[in-house]
């Protein structure tokens, strides 16, 4: 790790690969979104914007270090550097980010950016939330949309997507959509 590039800082819309040598899986590509931050493996949302390749393998390292390993190598390389072209779709002013919010029985909630360059589906949403925890229930997950004549809830078996492949249920998601992972019941 000591030999990773601490000169360029990252940037957002650059495209970065990162390794996590004790996986032996091959390096992940991941583009830096608007807010700065990757999503990396196990760890979830990472600043990484302003830092140089070597100072995000060392927070990733601490991070996966406190969790996940005993010890942990990360290797850190910009791939693609963002092009300054106009006509780019990054966006930069923080009114201009699209968001989708996770909440419930999933691994990681929070608030996650919707890419401009790609459409993203809730069981794709889902999995970028770590998937499902231990009591989730897959056959009622809620989709909250805001709409002219207010919030529409769509309830969603994600159950027959995810382990029945029936894409056609699979629904896009749009700006400032929410999603609940409800607990299913158990009794003892």
């Amino acid at each position: 790790m000591d030999v990773l590039d601490d000169t360029q800082p990252i940037e957002s819309g650059d495209v970065i690969s990162m390794r996590i040598v004790e996986d032996r899986r091959e390096p992940l590509q991941l583009r830096v979104g608007a807010t700065g931050e990757v999503n990396a493996p196990h760890i979830g949302l990472v600043k990484a914007s302003g830092r140089t390749c070597k100072q995000l393998a060392h927070e990733m390292k601490r991070r996966l270090e406190l969790n996940y390993y005993n010890t942990a190598t990360v290797v850190v390389a910009i791939d693609l550097k963002r092009q300054d072209d106009p006509n780019a779709r990054i966006r930069t002013s923080g009114y201009d980010i699209d968001f989708f919010t996770v909440y419930g029985q999933v691994l990681r909630q929070g608030k996650y950016e919707l890419p401009a360059d790609e459409d993203i589906t809730i069981s794709q949403a889902i999995l970028r939330a770590g998937g499902f925890a231990q009591f989730a229930a897959p056959q009622k997950v809620k989709l909250v949309r805001k709409t002219p004549k207010g919030n529409k809830t769509i309830v969603i078996d994600l159950d027959q997507i995810m382990r029945h492949g029936n894409l056609e249920y699979d629904v896009y998601i749009r700006n400032n959509d929410v999603i609940i992972v409800d607990e299913k019941k158990v009794n003892f």
